[in-house]
C-alpha cells in the first residue's frame, strides 16, 4: 500500500528551518547593536559628588569639551555633594544602564565603604562599570597653619605630643582622603589629633586659612594657592616622589615616615549592566582625551598624573584599593581612631 503524499509545502519545512532561526537570531542581536551604535542618543549627565571648584570639578570640566566634541553631545555636569561623594554615587548605582549617565569621582568611591560600610548602600566593584582611572596625584600635602611652630613633620609631632589632644585638623568626613591622611599620620606617629568634621573641603580649607583649625591634608591643586598666598606651610607629600610644583617639599617617607604613602586618584563608572560596546566606546574616548598635549599640560600643573588602563586593569586596581583602604581602616581603629571636635 503506497504511502500519503505530504501536502505542498511540507517538504520546505526543514530546509526554511535555518533560515527563519536565523533570521530571529538576528533580530534579536539588532536592538543591542543598535543601542551601542547609537549611543549617545541624548545629552549626558556627569555626576559628581564634590563642589563646584574642587579638583573633582576641574578634572570634569578639562575632560568634558573633548569627550562632547568626540560623542556629539552635551555632556552636562551634575554636582550631588554630600556623605563624602556616597549620594552622587548612589545615584548612578540605579541609573539607566544605557550609558547616558557617567560618574566621575575620586578615591573616595572606594575608602567610604571601608571606614563606613553600614553607611553605603552600594557596592563599589559589584554595583558600577569601570571605564578606566582618568588621572592620579603625586599625593596629598600635609598643610599646617603659618602660627604652627613647626617647619618639618617631625617637628609638628613633637608639638602633638607636648599638647595630646590640642592640635585640630580638618575633613570632610570618615573615609575622606583629608581624614584618611590625618589619621594616618596619628597612627603611624602615636599623636592624638582632634577631628573636625566639614560638610566639604572649602569650608575645612577656608577654617585652615582663617586658624580654625591646625592641620589639613590637600591635594596640591587646592594646596598651592594657599602655600603662594602665605597662608598655610607645607610639611610633607604623601605620595612616593616629590612633585616638581613643590621640590624642597620633602615626602613623607623622607621626613622619617616609611610606612606613610597615600595617594588620590579619580575614575569614570557606568551603571551596573552597560553594555559593553559602550564601556569600550567611553574608555577609548577618554583614552583620546587624556592623551592630549593641552590636557597633560593643564594636569601636570595641578599636580596630576594622566590615567591609562585597560578597563580590565581598573577593574582589579578598584578592588585591590579597596582591600587596602579596608587594612588601612583596621589600622586607624587599631590606633584608636579619632576624637570629634
Amino acid at each position: 500500500m503506497s504511502q500519503p503524499r505530504p501536502l505542498r509545502g511540507q517538504q520546505r519545512r526543514p530546509r526554511l528551518l535555518p533560515a527563519v532561526m536565523a533570521t530571529l537570531a538576528l533580530s534579536c542581536a539588532l536592538p543591542a547593536a543598535a543601542q551601542a551604535q547609537d549611543f549617545p542618543a541624548r545629552p549626558i549627565r556627569l555626576i559628581e559628588g564634590f563642589g563646584a571648584g574642587g579638583v573633582v570639578d576641574l578634572v570634569a570640566r578639562l575632560l568634558m569639551p573633548k569627550m562632547s566634541a568626540a560623542l556629539g553631545q552635551p555632556i552636562i555636569l551634575e554636582n550631588r555633594v554630600g556623605a563624602a561623594g556616597v549620594i552622587a554615587s548612589s545615584l548612578v548605582a540605579k541609573a539607566a544602564p544605557d550609558g547616558h549617565t557617567w560618574l566621575i569621582t575620586t578615591g573616595s568611591h572606594t575608602s567610604n565603604t571601608a571606614f563606613n560600610p553600614s553607611g553605603v548602600p552600594y557596592d563599589p566593584v559589584k554595583d558600577f562599570a569601570p571605564v578606566t582611572q582618568i588621572a592620579r596625584t603625586y599625593g596629598m600635602v600635609h598643610l599646617v597653619h603659618p602660627s604652627i611652630p613647626a617647619r618639618s613633620v617631625k617637628e609638628f609631632v613633637t608639638l602633638a605630643r607636648k599638647y595630646p589632644g590640642k592640635l585640630t585638623y580638618g575633613a570632610a568626613g570618615v573615609g575622606n582622603i583629608l581624614y584618611i591622611g590625618a589619621e594616618m599620620l596619628k597612627a603611624v606617629s602615636g599623636t592624638d589629633i582632634r577631628y573636625v568634621q566639614y560638610k566639604g573641603a572649602a569650608q575645612a580649607t577656608n577654617d585652615l586659612m582663617g586658624g580654625h583649625i591646625d592641620t589639613l591634608f590637600l591635594t596640591t591643586p587646592v594646596a598651592m594657592p594657599l602655600i603662594k598666598g602665605g597662608k598655610a606651610r607645607p610639611l610633607a607629600i604623601t605620595g612616593p616622589i616629590r612633585w616638581k610644583g613643590l621640590p624642597e617639599v620633602p615626602t613623607m617617607r623622607e621626613a622619617g615616615f616609611p610606612d606613610f604613602d597615600l595617594i588620590g586618584w579619580f575614575g569614570l563608572w557606568l551603571p551596573p549592566g552597560t553594555r559593553p560596546e559602550i564601556v569600550a566606546r567611553l574608555h577609548a574616548e577618554v583614552e583620546r582625551a587624556v592623551a592630549d598635549p593641552d590636557i597633560r599640560n593643564r594636569f601636570d600643573e595641578l599636580g596630576l598624573l594622566a590615567g591609562g588602563m585597560s578597563t580590565a586593569d581598573f577593574a582589579r586596581y578598584v578592588a585591590q584599593d579597596l582591600a587596602q583602604m579596608r587594612d588601612l581602616a583596621a589600622r586607624i581603629a587599631k590606633a584608636g581612631g579619632h576624637k570629634t571636635d
